[in-house]
C-alpha cells in the first residue's frame, strides 16, 4: 500500500513540475503560411477573409452598441442589452458575458476589428511576392489597405489610443504591442487610405457588391479628417468625392433604404454591409431587433422581436413634411390587416416609436436583405458642410452642401445669415435627422465632446434616469485584452 502511495505521490510531483515547466515554455511556432499566397485563387481567398469580421462586427455591435447610447434609439431594457443607454457596463463587460450578449458589445468591435487587421497585414505582407496579374494584385493590396484602415477608424471612435499594427503576427514581440496616440492613429488611417486611393477603381457598376472604391476610400479619409479636426483635409477629400459625380443622392430619401431598389441606391449607398436572407450570404441581428412585437408587423420581417425604438422625443423633432419622417412609424398594420395605435406598438411604454430602415417582408426569419449603410453619399455632404464652416465659417459652399441634403429631404433652405456655431449646430442636427439608427449619432456626440449635455435630456418613460460620466466618451478597453497582453494599458479614464 505504502509503495502505491509513493508512486502516486511521485506521479503527481512529476505532473507538476511538467506543468511548470509548460507554464514557462515560449512559444516558437506561428501560423503557417509559406505554402499560402502562391497563386492568385490565393490572393483571392486571403483578400475575402478579410471581410470575414464584419459578419460578427455588424450584426449587432457595429450599430448597436453606439446607437443605443445616443439620443435617438433606446432597446427594450433586457439585461445585457440597456447596459450601453443606461452606462453601468463595466471594462470586464460582465454583464454582456453572463447573458451572451458579447455580439452586441464593444468588446466584439475589438475582436473582430482587430481579426481583420491581423488578416489585412497578412495580405500586404505576402500578396505583393504572390506570381498574379499585377493590375489586379494592386486592387488587392488596395482594398486590403482600405479595410485595415477601416479597422482602425472603428476601434479608435470606439476606444480613442489603440494599438496600431501593421505587420502580421510572425512572433510574439509582433503580436504584443502598446498602444498609440490617437492623433498618430488617424495618420496612419491616412497612409494606409493613401495607398488605398491610389490603387482602388473608381466607382462603376463592375465594382463587385460591398468592395470600396476609390471614392470610398475618400469619404473614409473625409470623416477621419473630421474627427482629427483636420477641416482642410476633411473639406478637401469629401469636395473631391461629390465633384466626381461618381455618386449622386436618390431622388427619393425612402428609396435609400427599400430593399426592393437595392442595386439602385448603391448611387448613393457608397458602402454597406451586404446582407442576404439566404445562405451562403449573411444578415444582421438588427433587422429582427426594429420590427414589432410577436413579428406581428409583416412588412417589417417575418420574424421581428420589438427589442428597439425610437424615442418620442426624436420623433418630434422633425419638420412634418421632412420625408425622413417617414422612416420612422407611431402605429403598423399587423397580420390581420389592422392598424395597430401607438400605444399597442410595445407593452414596455404607450409611446413607441417603430424605425422603419431595415425593413424586408420577405425576410427568412429575421434575417432580411436590406443592407446596413456605413458610408453614405448624404454623409460625405454633411462632411463637407461641417468642415466648410469650421475652415472658413457658414460660407456659400458651406450652405450648398447642406442644402442639397435638405432639399431632398423635402425642407427648405437653412436659414441664412447663422454664426458659425449656430450653422455647425445645425450641420449636427442635420447628421442626426440624416442618418439615424445608422451608428453615427453617438460619435457625433463623442467627437464633439457634447454628449454630458445632450444625453440627460434623451429620456422616456422606460429610461427616465440617463446619467453618463466622463469616461463613457469612450468605451473602456476589454479586461480580457489588457490580460493576454502585458503592454496593453486601459483608458486613463477606467483605469
Amino acid at each position: 500500500m505504502k509503495n502505491i502511495q509513493y508512486f502516486i505521490g511521485g506521479l503527481f510531483l512529476l505532473l507538476v513540475h511538467t506543468s511548470c515547466n509548460k507554464l514557462k515554455e515560449t512559444p516558437y511556432s506561428s501560423i503557417f503560411t509559406d505554402n499560402f499566397y502562391k497563386t492568385a485563387s490565393d490572393a483571392e481567398a486571403a483578400l475575402t477573409a478579410v471581410y470575414g469580421p464584419m459578419v460578427n462586427l455588424y450584426n449587432t455591435a457595429g450599430t448597436g452598441a453606439s446607437d443605443f447610447s445616443a439620443d435617438q434609439i433606446y432597446p427594450r431594457p433586457v439585461v445585457g442589452r440597456d447596459t450601453y443607454t443606461l452606462f453601468s457596463y463595466d471594462a470586464n463587460y460582465t454583464t454582456q458575458k453572463s447573458f451572451s450578449r458579447q455580439t452586441e458589445s464593444p468588446q466584439q468591435i475589438w475582436q473582430s476589428c482587430y481579426s481583420g487587421i491581423e488578416k489585412a497585414n497578412w495580405v500586404l505582407y505576402k500578396v505583393p511576392q504572390t506570381n498574379m496579374d499585377s493590375a489586379r494584385r494592386s486592387v488587392i493590396l488596395g482594398e486590403a489597405f482600405y479595410m485595415r484602415a477601416f479597422y482602425m477608424w472603428m476601434l479608435t471612435k470606439n476606444f480613442r489610443d489603440i494599438v496600431v499594427k501593421t505587420s502580421p503576427s510572425i512572433s510574439l514581440d509582433s503580436a504584443l504591442i502598446g498602444k498609440t496616440a490617437q492623433a498618430d492613429v488617424f495618420k496612419q488611417i491616412y497612409r494606409d487610405l493613401d495607398q488605398a486611393i491610389a490603387k482602388l477603381p473608381s466607382y462603376s457598376a463592375s465594382i463587385q457588391k460591398g468592395r470600396p472604391s476609390k471614392e470610398v476610400a475618400m469619404a473614409l479619409y473625409a470623416k477621419t479628417a473630421l474627427y482629427a479636426q483636420d477641416w482642410a483635409t476633411a473639406l478637401d477629400k469629401a469636395s473631391q468625392v461629390i465633384s466626381s459625380g461618381r455618386y449622386s443622392l436618390m431622388p427619393e430619401v425612402l428609396d435609400v433604404y427599400d430593399v426592393t431598389k437595392e442595386d439602385a441606391a448603391r448611387q448613393e449607398n457608397m458602402w454597406a454591409f451586404e446582407c442576404e436572407s439566404a445562405s451562403p450570404g449573411y444578415s444582421t441581428q438588427i433587422i429582427g431587433l426594429y420590427g414589432p412585437k410577436n413579428s406581428d408587423g409583416p412588412q417589417y420581417a417575418v420574424t421581428s422581436y420589438g427589442s428597439a425604438f425610437a424615442y418620442q422625443a426624436f420623433f418630434d423633432s422633425f419638420n412634418p413634411s421632412d420625408k425622413r419622417r417617414k422612416l420612422l412609424d407611431t402605429n403598423y398594420i399587423n397580420k390581420l390587416g389592422q392598424v395597430v395605435a401607438q400605444k399597442d406598438i410595445t407593452p414596455i411604454t404607450t409611446h413607441g416609436v417603430l424605425v422603419k430602415k431595415y425593413m424586408d417582408k420577405n425576410s427568412v426569419g429575421a434575417s432580411g436583405a436590406i443592407n446596413i449603410p456605413i458610408l453614405r453619399l448624404a454623409d460625405v455632404y454633411l462632411v463637407a458642410a461641417e468642415a466648410a464652416a469650421r475652415k472658413s465659417g457658414p460660407t456659400a459652399e458651406a450652405y450648398s452642401y447642406i442644402n442639397t441634403v435638405r432639399k431632398r429631404a423635402g425642407l427648405p433652405d437653412l436659414t441664412t445669415g447663422l454664426g458659425k456655431d449656430q450653422f455647425v449646430d445645425s450641420v449636427l442636427q442635420e447628421r442626426s435627422w440624416e442618418l439615424f439608427a445608422e451608428g453615427d449619432r453617438w460619435y457625433d456626440l463623442t467627437r464633439t465632446n457634447t454628449f454630458l449635455q445632450v444625453i440627460p435630456h434623451a429620456v422616456n418613460d422606460v429610461f427616465p434616469t440617463r446619467a453618463p460620466q466622463a469616461k463613457h466618451r469612450y468605451f473602456p478597453i476589454p479586461l480580457d485584452e489588457i490580460n493576454a497582453n502585458p503592454k496593453l494599458e486601459q483608458n486613463p479614464d477606467w483605469k
